[in-house]
């Protein structure tokens, strides 16, 4: 049976590069953002002090499965970098949100409350 590194050994040397290329695209497009925070060469602890919250705080949020897309940026941004949202479209492409505000819920307006009436008899 032949192996992955089989296979690869075998390629020329352009081919290989093109496919080492390629997995490495791959692989970054699948950091986490405890991943790119210490690619930046950043702890737990500066990233805490560049967002004003506690060091606890971003080890909840580097192991978060959903969060809102302006905690994201945030985070992004406190590395040096920005956030882009890619939308992809099966017969259009993709498009680039330039604006992250462009995709927020608009904030929601406070109902006034109405305090019951006293009745006095």
């Amino acid at each position: 049976m032949r192996t992955l590194n089989d296979v690869i050994g075998k390629l020329p040397p352009a081919r290989r590069q093109k496919v080492e290329a390629r997995a490495q695209e791959l692989i970054a497009e699948e950091l986490t953002l405890q991943d790119l925070r210490k690619a930046q060469k950043l702890t737990q602890q500066q990233m805490a002090k560049a967002l004003n919250i506690g060091q606890d705080s971003i080890s909840r949020l580097e192991k978060r499965s959903d969060m809102m897309l302006s905690t994201m940026r945030s985070y992004i941004e406190a590395m040096g970098g920005s956030l882009e949202l890619v939308v992809s479209f099966p017969k259009r492409g993709s498009v680039i949100i330039k604006s992250i505000e462009d995709v927020a819920p608009a904030p929601k307006k406070s109902a006034k409350r109405r305090r019951p009436e006293l009745v006095r008899a």
